[in-house]
């Protein structure tokens, strides 16, 4: 089997390094790290940007990596977590299995956060990322630090963060005004269910409350983890965790 790996914004792959490390102590290494364009991956020349092309982006990268190499155990996290959710709901024979956060954002009840918000504002959108982009190296990973992101990782996503990748943002997020992920939840719900796994990060704020996620899960025939503390960004913050998670759910197949 392939364990894949997609991230989100504004991120780049490193951020998975840390639980990498942890799955390798474990004997596990057939890891795959996907990189979206914009977001550490460069972008094709004709790209809108959108949530459709980031979800055909990933169908067809599982799409090659299955014909490879079979089995496709696929892992999302933030904006990789609403890719692995288009996955689901359009092509869900691709994956043995899945696992992601942000479960929340697929609730009736969600709102997207406070960023989201202002980068779907025209003027306001493009204002942020000019000083997100903006910042110096140092900068950024002082912001990267102050999220819990630290060393090596918060130093490469830092780096990775410039005018593409905020291009990027603002066209993600503007292609995702509610009730996009509303009728996005509806649609994987309806489905034809694969093993899942939602992770619940109890500190994470960005993406919902557990309650959201729980009910998620549910409508996805999906089992959930707790990882009690954990912020937005478990996988850095409680890799040892989350990889005896992974490992138990993979385990259980």
């Amino acid at each position: 089997m392939t364990r894949v790996f997609v991230h989100g914004n504004p991120e780049t792959e490193a951020v998975w390094w840390p639980l990498v490390g942890e799955l390798r102590s474990r004997g596990i290494d057939d890891v795959v790290l996907l990189s979206p364009p914009g977001f550490g991956a460069p972008v094709p020349a004709v790209w809108n940007a959108t949530r459709i092309d980031y979800r055909d982006w990933l169908i067809g990268e599982l799409e090659r990596i299955h014909q490879l190499h079979g089995d496709v155990h696929l892992v999302g996290h933030d904006w990789g977590a609403g890719h692995v959710f288009g996955v689901l709901a359009h092509r869900p024979e691709l994956l043995s299995s899945w696992a992601t956060d942000c479960g929340g954002i697929l609730h009736p009840d969600y709102v997207w956060h406070d960023g989201a918000r202002a980068w779907q504002t025209p003027g306001v959108g493009e204002e942020s990322i000019a000083g997100m982009v903006g910042l110096s190296n140092e900068d950024m990973a002082g912001f990267w630090e102050g999220m819990g992101v630290t060393g090596e990782v918060g130093r490469h996503m830092a780096a990775g963060i410039d005018a593409d990748m905020g291009r990027c943002i603002l066209d993600l997020y503007r292609s995702a005004v509610q009730p996009v992920l509303i009728d996005l939840g509806n649609a994987a719900a309806a489905a034809p269910h694969r093993p899942g796994l939602v992770v619940i990060a109890t500190a994470d704020t960005f993406t919902g409350t557990p309650d959201m996620a729980r009910d998620t899960a549910a409508r996805l025939g999906a089992a959930t983890v707790v990882l009690e503390g954990a912020g937005h960004w478990w996988m850095v913050e409680q890799p040892g965790a989350a990889a005896d998670a992974l490992c138990g759910f993979w385990g259980g197949l």
